[in-house]
């Protein structure tokens, strides 16, 4: 059975496009699962939930690397969980990502170091914006 999980950081941005790929990549609604968090948090409602549906011969199907996993470890854990359970993995935007083959896993990981880093340029820009901002005055406080 194809699985489909989608992603978005905050409230305000939209499903609908990682939806669309999903869906005229085969995957039925009812099995598209989504979440609004961070990538950076491993745990979410929803990737948990799919995770514990997942059996022998599914697949999972993201639009984006950085939709399921914005770190090197979280992407290598779960591609190790779906190998357990033999599930495949698919990355519409990387095609060239099959899961199955050594060349496969090998390409996986070097995207997910890639996706981290493009996380830690961001954090590192906001931390100096930050700073910026308090030594302009500026009053930052957390959300």
């Amino acid at each position: 059975m194809l699985f489909g999980y989608a992603r978005i950081s905050t409230p305000s941005q939209k499903f609908d496009l990682q939806i669309d790929a999903l869906l005229k990549a085969g995957v039925k609604e009812k099995n598209v699962y989504k979440d609004v968090s961070s990538g950076a948090k491993a745990n979410r409602k929803s990737l948990d939930l799919l995770l514990s549906k997942l059996r022998e011969e599914d697949v999972v199907i993201v639009w984006k690397m950085d939709r399921i996993a914005r770190s090197v470890s979280h992407m290598l854990k779960l591609v190790d969980q779906f190998e357990q359970l033999e599930v495949g993995f698919r990355i519409l935007q990387e095609p060239f990502i099959d899961t199955t083959s050594a060349h496969g896993k090998f390409v996986l990981t070097i995207f997910s170091a890639v996706a981290e880093m493009e996380r830690n340029i961001i954090v590192e820009r906001t931390l100096a914006g930050q700073e910026s901002a308090r030594r302009g005055g500026a009053v930052i406080r957390a959300k």
